[in-house]
């Protein structure tokens, strides 16, 4: 059923854009085209630029999550669509977090937003709430754009053929792709998105999610069911590049890098990202019960050489948009789901992706039934299952600490290696039975709270002192919970985790096989300079509508002539080509930097009105930076050991473990201090995580609401 409807005219794609806004008000039921001020494409050019501005714009500093003025943004990028060119179906979803409580987003592939492109948008907006579930349909065939009825169901991966079928109508099935979240969405605040298209190489729909920071929760609190868009995309230039001819042969040049280096190397078109598996076990990155260890002998068991022959369908390219040779959206077709409501039901399985797998590692199971089961049941639920598994494994630790007991869990006993009690908890959590389940979806940040309360309650103890135990192992920063390496033994990596603007989340800093498995940056030097330019590259493709790993995951052979390895810089020039064949542009990497470096400081700026961003904001737990206790001291004894003697003063003379576990901690906080300082001084900003004046002049930044904002930041860090 129709409830309101209006007609469009559809604007062309001219050079990457359309320039057209559709601003969507869920509770009085308005729809509107707009048009993108060209100051707003020069200033932030697409994507998570498009979605920063669009929030700030929308929002205050009252604003929270479940706020009706909260906005739900999505955006491509002036290369989000782009067949002739590798990784372009991404798109960003952003808004004000019920994790973080400030801005967040997701990136996530797969054909929606080249669809939405296609149909004359490069953003949407929805704000208010629904008072009933409802879809927004886009109908590029028509000239529509309507609000419907929502589907009767909150199972969209079951159903998602036969609503591909009922929607499409005369035209193909790939013609359509949406946009939706589970029940587990309404029930926990790390609800996901999924972006749903289907793939005629294997005769159904994919799956691929936006996991960070709670975008399904949103979507759903606003009543929200998917958004649908119909459109057919058609081949060539359908970007409308100024050098269509530039284009392809940009695109021919990085798909032979990809052709000729990633058999080699991390075969992510055979193992998808399970490859990292084996890298992250064999240098101790990979998590394991709640980052306590970083190596298990079992992982032989979840190779990604198993994934590869055994378990993924090799009979077909796999990359989530049309060109992209890559190809490392993997899938299984029949996994049969032995836990939940669906027992017994063959089901397909896209991916796993590694963060899913690790998920369980962290979990302490080693088991490729189990992985492919979580996988699909938190895509089915609209879970991330970074959040899902972090939470789950810290309150695993906390009661083997003696923190939580069976009075509090309702009865569960919390363990490692246990996957019946963990999948009846995940269940639990996603259909929002029992009042512990409710708890844990609220994600750590509330449960260090919830825990101590509880334990010093029971116990007659400090619940300050209670809370102070957990916050050294409790796996969030900014109240995102942590992705998933291990940061111990990478400085670098600690600082990419503390100082990402939304959070420990690998998207905007991953830089711990480039510091701790290829030492390409071992002064403290090189660590802190890459601490700045890193996480602005890695972000520039997140407002181009790009993804980033044919970049970073596979090295050019003539890299290595460069005075900077670690930077790819000969598949940038790929890159360089792409944005100025396309622009019609004279652009350098400085200015992509630049462009990225605005976007980054208009979300510094949100995190301080919102009542972050600052020093405090940017501190991790312990369990990042060193062992917290003395068996996982013990376990690396003599690492550790030779790393107190190479790296401090401190005189190793027989102190017990303790001792020097206490000694190697204190060491670790004030190295990460010293790189705070570091860091600070190369973005531009004051001891405390604040931008000064003069940066936010260089970028631009010269209204005074913009001013006051920072300037208020300042004052109020001062007198703390």
């Amino acid at each position: 059923m129709t409830l309101a409807s209006i007609s469009y005219q559809k604007a062309k794609i001219n050079r990457g854009y359309t320039d057209r806004l559709l601003e969507i008000n869920l509770s009085d039921r308005t729809m509107v085209v707009k048009e993108i001020p060209q100051k707003t494409r020069e200033m932030f050019v697409g994507g998570r630029g498009y979605c920063l501005k669009m929030v700030y714009d929308g929002t205050t500093a009252a604003t929270r999550y479940d706020s009706s003025e909260n906005i739900l943004a999505f955006a491509g990028g002036p290369f989000c669509g782009e067949s002739s060119f590798a990784g372009t179906g991404k798109f960003i979803i952003g808004s004000i977090s019920p994790l973080t409580g400030t801005f967040c987003d997701s990136n996530v592939g797969g054909y929606f937003f080249p669809l939405v492109k296609n149909a004359g948008f490069d953003a949407i907006t929805v704000t208010g709430k629904s008072d009933s579930d409802v879809i927004i349909f886009i109908d590029d065939n028509k000239g529509t754009i309507s609000l419907q009825e929502a589907p009767k169901t909150d199972s969209s991966l079951l159903e998602a053929e036969n609503l591909v079928e009922e929607w499409r109508g005369e035209s193909k099935p790939s013609s359509i792709a949406f946009v939706n979240a589970g029940i587990g969405s309404k029930n926990t605040f790390f609800g996901c998105v999924n972006s749903i298209y289907y793939d005629s190489r294997r005769g159904r729909c994919r799956a691929k999610q936006a996991g960070r920071g709670g975008m399904g929760t949103i979507m759903r609190d606003k009543g929200l069911w998917g958004i649908v868009v119909k459109s057919t995309l058609g081949g060539g230039n359908s970007n409308q590049a100024a050098d269509k001819k530039r284009v392809r042969t940009a695109g021919t040049d990085l798909r032979k890098v990809i052709r000729d280096v990633d058999p080699n190397e991390l075969r992510l078109a055979q193992q998808g990202t399970t490859s990292l598996l084996d890298m992250m076990n064999n240098h101790d990155i990979l998590p394991v019960n709640n980052y306590k260890f970083g190596r298990d002998d079992r992982q032989v068991m979840v190779s990604g050489k198993i994934f590869e022959e055994k378990v993924f369908d090799q009979k077909h390219p796999d990359g989530c948009f049309a060109g992209c040779t890559l190809s490392c959206t993997k899938g299984c077709e029949t996994h049969t789901l032995t836990t939940g409501p669906y027992a017994g039901r063959t089901v397909p399985v896209d991916g796993p992706e590694y963060e899913t797998a690790a998920a369980i590692t962290n979990l302490g199971i080693f088991e490729i039934p189990a992985i492919m089961e979580y996988a699909w049941y938190c895509d089915e639920y609209a879970l991330d299952t970074i959040s899902t598994g972090v939470v789950i494994a810290f309150l695993i630790e906390a009661y083997q600490e003696g923190h939580l007991t069976k009075d509090d869990t309702g009865g569960i006993e919390l363990k490692w290696d246990d996957k019946e009690t963990i999948f009846a908890l995940l269940h639990n959590m996603a259909a929002g039975q029992g009042s512990f389940a409710g708890e844990v979806g609220r994600g750590i940040r509330h449960m260090k709270s919830w825990v101590s309360e509880r334990a010093a309650t029971r116990n007659g103890n400090d619940k300050e002192k209670i809370m102070r135990e957990l916050e050294l192992f409790g796996m969030e920063s900014k109240g995102l919970e942590f992705s998933m390496y291990i940061t111990k033994e990478s400085l670098a990596q600690q600082g990419g985790y503390g100082f990402a603007l939304k959070g420990p989340q690998h998207d905007e800093s991953w830089l711990i096989a480039l510091d701790q498995i290829k030492n390409e940056m071992p002064t403290f030097a090189q660590k802190a300079a890459a601490l700045r330019w890193f996480p602005l590259f890695r972000t520039w493709f997140n407002i181009a509508g790009l993804c980033k790993l044919p970049w970073i995951d596979v090295r050019h052979p003539d890299a290595a002539k460069t005075a900077d390895p670690a930077k790819n810089l000969p598949t940038v020039d790929c890159y360089l080509e792409l944005v100025n064949s396309t622009l019609g542009t004279e652009k350098t990497l400085d200015d992509l930097l630049s462009e990225s470096e605005r976007c980054y400081l208009l979300h510094k700026i949100i995190n301080l009105r919102q009542g972050f961003g600052t020093r405090t904001h940017d501190r991790i737990p312990l369990r990042a930076m060193a062992p917290v206790f003395t068996d996982e001291f013990s376990s690396r004894r003599e690492y550790y050991i030779n790393d107190l003697k190479e790296n401090t003063d401190i005189k190793i003379n027989g102190q017990d473990d303790a001792e020097l576990l206490e000694t190697l901690q204190n060491h670790r906080r004030q190295q990460y201090e010293i790189l705070t300082d570091a860091v600070y001084a190369e973005k531009g900003f004051d001891t405390n995580g604040i931008p000064l004046n003069e940066t936010l002049q260089r970028l631009g930044f010269n209204e005074p609401e913009y001013l006051e904002i920072v300037n208020q930041a300042r004052q109020k860090s001062n007198q703390e």
